[in-house]
């Protein structure tokens, strides 16, 4: 093939049909037939040359132009496309360092194989171009609802047709029962898109709970407005779902207006899910409350939250039970990933028992340490009182209303109690001396000496190795692993000491040994507070 007048204007004419074809800038295709003319004219006038081409946009004329550099005397390395600057002088009067000389060549004939090579760059420049014209149109639309066509299955996926590009639908990604044929028409959440070699990949999904959030927003014109909004979701796909939600107007109730008149809105999810069973429960920014809802259909007796731990303890009437974890424990795994804790459920029964196991072993605790009869341990045990401590250091008047207690028996108990604190105290310290802990750590303020002791059996003995230990490791903490919380034992966990004042009892031994200045302590802090007030403002 010759670049002559008789194919000067169907190379713009090809270059707008396949423009048309793929959807892609004209300039890009004609930007694709210069490199490959380039290349065909490079076999024809050797490799080492620097052939460029130029296609005219309105003419179609090719242009071909070989380009040498100006380069210094001795840096000349490449004959055919360089040259220095006395040579230089034979083509402009004054040449610089950089500058290029151009001189136009005729144009060449393509035989077979250079036509078969300039097809090849084509093609593969239209494919670069078209891949970043896809994943322009769809990186935006991540989050949203699509509507394609199923064209084939592969290895359990399926690839569908979504307009300007193909999305697909991995195994996973399907609800359980589905199966497609070619040309079903197909509803998807645009999950991910992302750039990967062979070209941009739109990850499909029918499984995820944003999917059914899209949905609703679709079916319910306040949750699109923002009067509704969903706060989470959670799903078991194809089978059973809940979805949390409030209203900020006080005179749209956000479940009804998302069930809809009969039930049409909620309906047309439903119909969407494969009959996937969907609760609507509106969301309660007191967690306890919260999860009361979430447990529906099954109720609730007793809630018991522990923030610190994102546990929460539910006691249920015994005939409840099954009905709050649900088949194969769908229920409560339900209500769980909607409140984002892990939650115990008990019975109404074992809960009585628990309480009652802790009332004896608090009873036994008095009788055994304070040499009391069985009658008045109990009597202590039922006013509230749970340790050796609170009995030592209460106040006596909280004393003297148990029935029978005067000040002689408050201050006898008040005697005993510290007695036998004292000597328990005597027995920690020993145990922590013979494990080899220094007087700087026993005279450090806020440890007490069984504190003191379990640190020692932890090799924890001196000032300084108390100040290099992490708050967690004193207090204990939950730590993520592979999706699942994973609970650390802290040293000082069994004396209920939390992370803020394991915290602070770490930076004042640091600050004792001259680690920390605390002029440099009480900046840092103030610049916190500042960029804290910047934030907020």
């Amino acid at each position: 093939m010759a670049i002559t007048s008789a194919n000067q204007l169907e190379l713009l004419q090809t270059a707008e049909a396949v423009a048309r074809e793929k959807m892609i800038d004209p300039n890009l295709v004609v930007e694709a037939m210069e490199e490959s003319l380039a290349r065909a004219a490079k076999s024809r006038y050797g490799a080492e040359m620097d052939i460029r081409v130029a296609i005219d946009r309105k003419t179609g004329r090719a242009t071909f132009t070989r380009v040498r550099t100006v380069v210094e005397d001795d840096m000349v390395e490449n004959y055919q496309a360089e040259l220095n600057v006395k040579d230089a002088k034979q083509y402009m009067a004054d040449p610089q360092i950089g500058d290029e000389i151009t001189e136009e060549v005729p144009p060449v004939e393509m035989g077979r194989i250079a036509a078969q090579s300039a097809k090849q760059v084509i093609l593969q420049k239209v494919r670069e171009a078209e891949r970043d014209r896809q994943y322009e149109e769809f990186k935006d639309r991540a989050g949203t609802i699509i509507n394609g066509i199923v064209k084939r299955e592969e290895y359990g996926n399926v690839i569908v047709d979504i307009g300007r590009g193909e999305g697909i639908l991995r195994r996973n990604d399907k609800i359980g029962r589905e199966s497609y044929r070619p040309n079903d028409r197909v509803r998807c959440y645009i999950k991910d898109v992302r750039r990967e070699v062979r070209g941009p990949q739109i990850f499909l999904s029918r499984t995820d709970p944003q999917f059914m959030a899209e949905l609703f927003k679709m079916e319910v014109p306040e949750i699109y407005d923002g009067i509704i909004e969903i706060k989470a979701v959670a799903r078991d796909p194809g089978s059973r779902a809940k979805i949390a939600v409030i209203s900020y107007d006080n005179s749209i109730d956000p479940v009804g207006a998302c069930v809809g008149m009969r039930g049409s809105r909620v309906q047309a999810v439903v119909n969407e899910l494969q009959g996937e069973k969907i609760d609507i429960i509106p969301w309660n920014e007191d967690m306890p409350t919260f999860l009361v809802n979430a447990l529906q259909p099954a109720e609730v007796s007793k809630v018991v939250l522990d923030e610190e731990a994102e546990r929460i303890e539910v006691v249920v009437p015994n005939e409840q039970l099954s009905l709050a974890i649900g088949r194969r424990g769908q229920n409560v795994r339900l209500a769980s990933q909607l409140t984002g804790l892990d939650i115990d459920i008990m019975t109404e029964e074992d809960e009585s028992k628990r309480r009652q196991a802790e009332f004896e072993e608090r009873t036994k605790l008095f009788m055994d340490t304070l040499d009391l009869d069985e009658f008045f341990a109990q009597l202590l045990v039922s006013e509230g009182f749970t340790s050796l401590e609170e009995v030592a250091y209460v106040e006596t008047d909280e004393l003297l209303v148990i029935d029978g207690v005067d000040e002689s028996t408050a201050s006898e108990l008040q005697a005993r109690a510290k007695d036998y604190l004292d000597a328990q105290n005597r027995k920690a310290l020993e145990a922590a001396r013979a494990l080899g802990v220094e007087d700087s750590l026993v005279a450090f303020e806020g440890l007490t000496p069984q504190m003191i002791q379990a640190l020692a059996e932890d090799g924890v003995k001196t000032l300084e190795d108390f100040a290099t230990c992490a708050d967690w490791e004193l207090a204990g903490g939950w730590t993520t692993v592979e999706g699942e919380r994973v609970k650390d034992d802290g040293v000082l966990e069994p004396f209920d000491v939390s992370l803020e004042e394991a915290q602070a009892m770490v930076m004042t031994a640091r600050i004792q040994l001259g680690w920390v200045d605390p002029a440099e302590l009480e900046s840092d802090e103030a610049e916190d507070d500042e960029a804290a007030e910047e934030a907020e403002a």
